[in-house]
């Protein structure tokens, strides 16, 4: 086995049911607060890893998402649900609703990408 293999088989790609991009800890903080934007990335990764969602969850951490209004944002693939607005009450809910449940929350819906193309 190489060490890509081996990076692959450590992370565990291939159950990866979710992935979470988040802009956070931006070059130019345009949407929000750049100190907000990092509290809350550590919050997202502190609640995956409590609930144990870590494992087939995988989150990136991205310097833009070019929304650049009502930040921090958030967007949840393969199902291309974008959410703005992202706080801790956002992430719990987003967390309990749309990853665990997959039911979009509303309040936060910013758009939702058409991923059969």
């Amino acid at each position: 086995m190489n060490d890509l293999e081996k990076q692959v088989q450590k992370l565990g790609l291939s159950q990866i049911k979710h992935h979470i991009f988040i802009c956070a800890d931006q070059t130019k903080a345009k949407c929000c607060d750049k100190d907000f934007s990092i509290e809350v990335w550590e919050y997202l990764k502190e609640r995956l890893a409590s609930l144990k969602l870590d494992i087939n969850i995988h989150r990136t951490k991205a310097n833009c998402l070019r929304v650049c209004k009502a930040g921090p944002i958030m967007v949840i693939y393969p199902s291309g649900v974008w959410y703005h607005s992202v706080d801790k009450i956002a992430i719990d809910k987003i967390i309990d609703q749309h990853l665990l449940k997959n039911s979009i929350v509303k309040e936060n819906l910013l758009a939702i990408s058409d991923t059969t193309n």
